[in-house]
């Protein structure tokens, strides 16, 4: 039986051999470029993407370095490598290879990514989003929408027809397949950042005006805590800024007109003494009505008699009970949120409390703008409000300010790549559990006792 001398002698060779064998890694990565040409470059960048899977953090650094140095001596042939890994590779080698391009195409030099290669990116990545996970597509949309040649409008374009492909509008929407949900909502999640007023989003706000919309209570998810109602209404309310000419306007109007009714309650019956014959007020949901209202009033827009002319003297006159009997609830959580925060700033501010009230006096204003235009004989839908979760955009002086009833006729702009703040833009609320618990946040009972 060895002694520990022994051991301790043994494990010290097999140490340095260990050594060795790394050290030898290290110097053939190194010197894998040098045999990076012609013909030999391909199966080169194919050596070196397996070798990605490496767990050694030097080697990986060497690794990465080699390949963003045989992608400067031919882009087309590295590319071939790493595609092919990605499409016939191990799961680790295909995610650390997506994960290479996600992070490294954006560093190299416009003399590498000329237009031709740029072209094979796409190319080969429409393959790839034949078949990928969540998480895969989206690290594909972040590569496709760097590139040069997808910053045009075609381009832009192109991006939310291939978003477009890969939610799968064509099929009829199941409301308790969690995958489904899921797959809908990572998708226009892309969307969203592409539309603008030459990039439409009338295909997906069709598809949540006819398919989402009548499914709303019915929808499942995986995401613990998600409130994926307010979730789906907030993108819906994004996207209708920019839906173009729409087919069957004037019926997904009614459907989302009849899903914002629910939301609007009637005021509660009164008993002979004048008191509310029921023991509870309705319930106002804030966060809901800001999404449908906003949604609501930039497809009005489109068919401007649509209340006049398209609903019956009863249906209107009913609207127009329940517009009057949330403006009113209205005013008092205004008022009531704006003495709360009087005199706040700084670090008062930031307490956890008085975050929910600045976003509730954000969305509370905005739907009190959305209103007063409605009231408007006919109705006007002039005025434009900056959603609550949305950063505020900079105002030039003389302008008037975002949130504020104006008349341009025309959608707030879209915001650039990356939220800028500015004094007026206080906070911004995350999406989730958070935002559930702000559409059924009662205003009035946390104001008492203060």
């Amino acid at each position: 039986m060895p002694t520990v001398e022994e051991l301790y002698r043994n494990y010290g060779i097999l140490a340095d051999a260990t050594e060795q064998v790394g050290q030898i890694r290290r110097q053939a990565i190194k010197e894998l470029p040098q045999f990076a040409t012609g013909e030999n470059l391909p199966r080169v960048a194919d050596i070196l993407t397996q070798l990605l899977q490496t767990d050694d953090s030097a080697e990986f650094n060497l690794v990465n370095n080699a390949l963003l140095s045989i992608f400067k001596m031919d882009a087309k042939g590295t590319l071939g490598g790493l595609f092919s890994q990605i499409l016939q590779g191990e799961d680790i080698v295909r995610e650390r290879a997506i994960k290479f391009l996600s992070t490294k195409l954006k560093t190299l030099p416009d003399e590498v990514l000329t237009k031709e290669v740029e072209e094979l990116i796409l190319t080969e990545s429409k393959k790839v989003l034949e078949d990928v996970t969540g998480e895969e597509f989206v690290l594909f949309m972040k590569i496709l929408s760097g590139l040069k040649s997808l910053q045009t409008v075609s381009g832009r374009q192109q991006l939310v027809e291939l978003v477009a492909e890969q939610a799968d509008l064509e099929q009829t929407f199941n409301p308790s397949d969690p995958d489904c949900v899921d797959r809908l909502l990572q998708c226009t999640r892309q969307a969203v950042p592409l539309f603008s007023k030459n990039v439409h989003s009338t295909r997906f706000v069709t598809y949540f005006c006819e398919q989402v919309l009548p499914n709303l209570s019915s929808l499942t998810t995986p995401v613990e805590g998600l409130d994926i109602q307010l979730e789906v209404l907030k993108l819906l309310a994004e996207m209708s800024s920019f839906c173009g000419d729409m087919e069957k306007l004037e019926t997904n109007l009614r459907k989302l007109f009849d899903k914002l009714l629910e939301y609007m309650p009637l005021p509660p019956e009164e008993a002979e003494n004048g008191e509310n014959a029921g023991n509870e007020e309705p319930k106002l949901q804030f966060s809901y009505v800001e999404c449908l209202l906003y949604s609501f009033h930039q497809l009005g827009r489109k068919l401007p008699d649509f209340l006049t002319a398209k609903l019956n003297a009863e249906k209107l006159k009913d609207f127009k009970i329940r517009l009057q009997y949330f403006a009113r609830g209205l005013q008092v959580y205004i008022r009531q949120l704006r003495l709360a925060l009087q005199g706040k700033t700084g670090e008062a501010l930031k307490t956890e409390e008085n975050k929910i009230k600045v976003v509730a006096l954000k969305i509370t204003n905005n739907i009190n703008v959305l209103i007063k235009d409605l009231f408007h004989i006919p109705p006007s839908y002039k005025s434009t409000v900056t959603l609550s979760w949305k950063p505020v955009q900079k105002v030039e002086i003389g302008q008037k300010r975002a949130n504020e009833d104006t008349t341009s006729g025309s959608p707030p702009k879209k915001s650039s790549a990356g939220p800028k703040r500015d004094a007026r833009q206080i906070y911004n609320p995350p999406s989730g559990k958070y935002s559930s618990n702000l559409g059924n946040f009662n205003y009035e009972r946390s104001l008492q006792g203060k």
